[in-house]
């Protein structure tokens, strides 16, 4: 029996969702309301967990060759230099980082080209009884269309959220400013990865392929909306004086590409599924970036769906994947909230006991804080 699904959104999640039932057997359209998908956005790391997932969804191997493993989750250091902790070779597990064009590409290419519509902005949401009702702008035409399943893979400010859960809280800034930059090809390397404690100030870099580094910087905002005339300087002025190759970092990356982004989540939804539609990645838990989970959790929900979907009717597969991850999930994001008011703290007092006891920790700490994110098991999703 032909079953049809629509995933809004063709971002990580989106497009991990529509590969899992594609190989599941069902038909799959995806909206997407960009214009294109374009070589945007900058790098981010992934942990063993979503590796797993895209094992378990068949693109681990593409997953592997877009990537670059780095040092950064076991790599701290003060703004001098010195070493809080230090990746040990053999006994400290690399994550791997990519560009997001990059793996948005890979994933790209497991679907259809027939069925991936950009510049298609979902407007409206109707349960039907026996299937869900889509309706869409696409090129300024509004178009309906309909479908056994619904995904919601539409980001943070969910169009899908919005329409099925009315009532569910706006996202709530986290009084975090980030920007994010890439080097030119060639221009600093090698860079193993590494963190930067400041007072009130991260920065991270992450090596990419192609002879690139992803650099970003997260600092304390008060308030959303803060705009400056050059990004780039402004983050120079924040991290003046700091260790090598920051400053080579910043000389290598043209300041037009520079991106700057206030931080929001998402309160925890009482569901991540109703009817015939479920929502995944940041449209059901958006989260902070400091545990570097949130493309990784979007992996691993699109990893259960497909599997639940693929032995059960929908609306038990969607009850079964609600039960799953929404536990995890939502144990990632209040640990993903909780960390900066630590690590992002501008207060001395707070940053001198930070510092302090991340340089007595020894790895095997680390490691075992970490474990209660990576140590996930995907289940089978039934190839048909």
């Amino acid at each position: 029996m032909n079953r049809e699904a629509i995933v809004a959104g063709a971002g990580i999640g989106g497009l991990a969702a529509a590969i899992g039932l594609l190989r599941t057997g069902w038909t799959v359209t995806v909206l997407e309301r960009a214009p294109k998908l374009e070589e945007a956005g900058a790098g981010w790391s992934f942990a063993p967990n979503a590796l797993r997932a895209a094992d378990a969804l068949g693109v681990g191997e593409e997953f592997r060759a877009c990537s670059v493993p780095t040092e950064a989750g076991a790599t701290m250091r003060l703004p001098g230099g010195e070493y809080l902790m230090r990746f040990q070779p053999g006994t400290d597990a690399p994550l791997l980082a990519n560009h997001r064009a990059d793996l948005q590409r890979v994933l790209a290419r497991h679907v259809p080209a027939d069925r991936l519509h950009t510049g298609a902005e979902v407007t409206g949401v109707q349960e039907t009884g026996d299937g869900v009702t889509v309706t869409y702008v696409d090129g300024g035409d509004t178009r309906t269309t309909t479908a056994d399943l619904l995904v919601g893979a539409d980001g943070i400010h969910s169009a899908v959220r919005r329409q099925v859960w009315p009532d569910t809280p706006e996202p709530i800034f986290q009084r975090i400013l980030c920007w994010r930059g890439v080097t030119e090809p060639g221009s600093v390397w090698p860079v193993n990865g590494f963190q930067t404690w400041g007072r009130g100030a991260r920065f991270g870099a992450h090596p990419l392929t192609g002879e690139r580094v992803f650099w970003f910087l997260t600092v304390r905002q008060e308030e959303p909306g803060r705009r400056y005339d050059d990004d780039l300087a402004e983050v120079r002025r924040r991290t003046r004086g700091w260790h090598d190759p920051i400053p080579a970092l910043l000389a290598a990356t043209p300041s037009e590409q520079v991106l700057r982004h206030d931080i929001y989540d998402l309160d925890p939804l009482p569901a991540y599924a109703a009817g015939r539609t479920a929502l995944l990645g940041d449209a059901a838990h958006a989260m902070t970036p400091f545990l570097a989970q949130g493309a990784c959790q979007a992996l691993e929900d699109a990893t259960v769906l497909a599997a639940e979907l693929s032995v059960a009717p929908v609306a038990e597969a969607l009850a079964a994947y609600d039960r799953t991850r929404r536990h995890r999930t939502q144990q990632v994001q209040r640990m993903a909230r909780t960390d900066p008011k630590l690590t992002l703290s501008t207060s001395p007092f707070t940053y001198r006991i930070m510092t302090a006891m991340t340089r007595r920790a020894s790895s095997g700490v680390a490691r075992r804080k970490s474990a209660r994110l990576w140590d996930w098991t995907p289940p089978v999703v039934e190839v048909r």
